[in-house]
């Protein structure tokens, strides 16, 4: 990412001249001419020097690291949005943002309702199966559940063979591959934390197919691709898989949409009738 050296010096000048000193936990004192802080506040503020910052206003300073923004984010009191526009001034991808773990906002389960004709879920990036409507539930069954311990999507694959009885058997391999490398995707941008080294060593001690997926290295955030179902109430159905970002860092929105005027549409309408139920005793 390219350094946009006067837009930066252009913001930071104007963030400063915003804050006001009682804003920033300073004293605003008399006779103060400067609007907002003074370049020699900021300094204190974010543990630089003045001459720094200075040339940083006057576009004429190196590209700064990410902790000295991070320090001017907290000096300045930027917004999230305000520090990520920052970051992205100096050439710097923002850090990532707040995880919502296993809470699901109010706001996306009333989406997930709202999506009547669309199989939709919420699941965590290492794959855990947050909430799903029942358009979904009737198309996946009982393969997965919200219920622990049973809501990991890649671990029921590669540990429960019930889970790949409706994919066609010839795409298994490749479905592996989808699952094992957007896994190494989230791990990788979670910094290999406690959860998904968790996750990754059970899935290593239980599955011989999933140890030697992982000593391959691939690496690929799930974000489309083509899925076909066999289901046991009305058919094959074939969909579009597409993975939405949800506002949390670690959770994400999967709908499942049929080709436009193809028979999974019509295949989806009847599995719309038949519903959830149906669909489980079948599996049964």
């Amino acid at each position: 990412m390219k350094m946009d050296r006067v837009k930066l010096a252009d913001f930071l000048r104007r963030s400063r001249e915003r804050l006001q000193p009682q804003e920033a936990g300073l004293a605003a004192g008399p006779r103060r001419r400067t609007p907002g802080l003074r370049r020699e506040e900021v300094a204190q503020l974010a543990g630089v020097s003045a001459d720094y910052v200075m040339r940083l206003e006057q576009a004429r300073s190196s590209q700064p690291s990410v902790q000295l923004l991070s320090a001017l984010a907290r000096a300045l009191r930027l917004t999230e949005d305000e520090r990520d526009h920052l970051y992205l001034l100096a050439g710097h991808r923002p850090p990532e943002g707040a995880r919502a773990g296993n809470h699901v906002r109010p706001g996306l389960l009333y989406l997930l309702d709202r999506l009547g004709d669309t199989p939709a879920q919420l699941l965590t990036d290492l794959g855990d199966l947050l909430a799903q409507n029942p358009l979904a539930e009737a198309l996946f069954g009982c393969v997965c559940t919200v219920e622990e311990p049973d809501r990991n999507v890649v671990w029921r694959w590669f540990t429960d063979p019930f889970v790949r009885e409706p994919y066609p058997a010839e795409e298994h391999d490749h479905l592996s591959r989808l699952h094992v490398a957007d896994l190494r995707a989230a791990a990788t941008h979670r910094g290999y934390d406690h959860p998904s080294t968790s996750l990754i060593e059970r899935l290593e001690a239980a599955s011989e197919e999933f140890a030697a997926l992982w000593q391959r290295h691939e690496v690929a955030v799930r974000r489309q691709s083509r899925l076909r179902v066999m289901h046991p109430s009305v058919g094959p159905i074939e969909f579009d898989f597409e993975m939405l970002q949800t506002q949390a860092a670690d959770q994400r929105l999967r709908l499942f949409t049929p080709p436009p005027g193809s028979k999974s549409v019509e295949a989806l309408e009847l599995l719309r009738v038949v519903g959830p139920e149906t669909a489980h005793r079948s599996h049964r």
